[in-house]
């Protein structure tokens, strides 16, 4: 099972950039801290992504999101907001869900709503005092947001957040495909 900390299974799939890494694989496979879940507003599950993490994690993480649901966050989560819940059978012990933005041709505040997924997200990381967290492309997928322009937001805010905090001590960018590997690899080189 790859570990942030150890990644002695993915030599040929990860690379490290100090306290960033960048792996290719399977994000429920990921024993970090905590993996960032790319949530539908409903936090009930869907597809890609989410779909993915629920059903790896199990019936705890939707009854975790219920919770939430019948509490504070009753109309759901607003773009750009995170929660945290476990991880069910996940290897990562949490579940940081936010809520990115669908994109509309960069005209809605998709830019800043996407950099606040990160930024909330690393947040919360920190309140929970966590090492490792690890994280998939936040609305790049049935979301539409340019994976070039996703990157570069993705790893500008989680650079910028670094700088000011020892917490998380390592973030993994997750990807799945060899096209977006690469934009990462760019990116963070």
């Amino acid at each position: 099972m790859p570990t942030a900390s150890t990644p002695t299974t993915w030599r040929t799939e990860a690379k490290s950039f100090g306290r960033l890494l960048l792996y290719r694989g399977d994000i429920t496979r990921i024993d970090t801290d905590a993996v960032v879940n790319a949530a539908n507003s409903s936090l009930l599950g869907g597809g890609g992504v989410d779909g993915a993490i629920h059903r790896a994690g199990g019936p705890e993480i939707l009854e975790a999101c219920r919770r939430l649901r019948a509490g504070y966050y009753g109309k759901g989560l607003r773009t750009g907001e995170a929660v945290i819940t476990t991880g069910g059978r996940l290897p990562a012990r949490h579940v940081v869900h936010t809520v990115g933005p669908v994109w509309n041709g960069g005209h809605k505040q998709e830019p800043e709503l996407l950099a606040n997924c990160y930024r909330n997200s690393l947040r919360l990381a920190t309140e929970n005092q966590l090492r490792s967290i690890a994280f998939p492309g936040i609305s790049t997928g049935v979301y539409g947001y340019p994976k070039a322009e996703a990157t570069a937001i993705a790893v500008r805010e989680v650079r910028a957040f670094l700088e000011q905090h020892d917490l998380p001590q390592e973030v993994v960018f997750v990807t799945f495909d060899e096209a977006s590997f690469q934009l990462y690899e760019r990116e963070l080189e």
